[in-house]
């Protein structure tokens, strides 16, 4: 059965990271970032642009989906609010594809700590994003993993042990 692995998190908690050392465990896999969709300049968040994203982000996936060659579609990004992952799967052909959404957490110590790295400023702003969005993930259906204390490494590897129990 074809997987759609969904991974939110807010703005430094890894998940670019992690989707990058989970696709190294799983077979016949592609990663699409959703930022990667919203890679315009200048960066505007309106109505019109995400709605453009949205369309983006579920056109790409239901490509990849459709692919024989795939078994794993791993999508990353902020995922924050249930309504957003909610459409998202609504528009996409999900018969035979079993769906996992997991959200990746840290502690505000660690996001500020990766947000602010010594000797960099951080962008405008997203620390304070980045926190804020912290305590919604706690709200929506989804695996929950803390990454405080893991390496990426680690966190693929509890999601693949997740995959495995799926």
């Amino acid at each position: 059965m074809k997987r759609l692995i969904l991974v939110g998190g807010p703005m430094g908690v890894g998940k670019s990271t992690v989707c990058r050392a989970l696709m190294e465990r799983l077979s016949r896999c592609l990663y699409l970032d959703g930022d990667w969709c919203w890679n315009m300049r200048p960066f505007s968040v309106t109505e019109e642009t995400r709605a453009l994203v949205l369309d983006n982000i579920c056109s790409v996936l239901a490509r990849d989906l459709r692919c024989p060659e795939l078994d794993h579609v791993i999508f990353g990004w902020v995922l924050h609010q249930q309504e957003t992952i909610d459409t998202i799967l609504s528009r996409l052909p999900l018969e035979g594809v079993e769906v996992v959404s997991i959200s990746l957490l840290a502690s505000p110590e660690a996001l500020r700590t990766r947000l602010e790295p010594e000797g960099r400023r951080p962008r405008d702003g997203v620390v304070e994003r980045s926190l804020a969005y912290l305590p919604l993930y706690e709200k929506l259906n989804t695996w929950k993993l803390d990454t405080t204390r893991l390496t990426p490494e680690e966190a693929a590897a509890q999601i693949s042990r997740l995959l495995g129990q799926c």
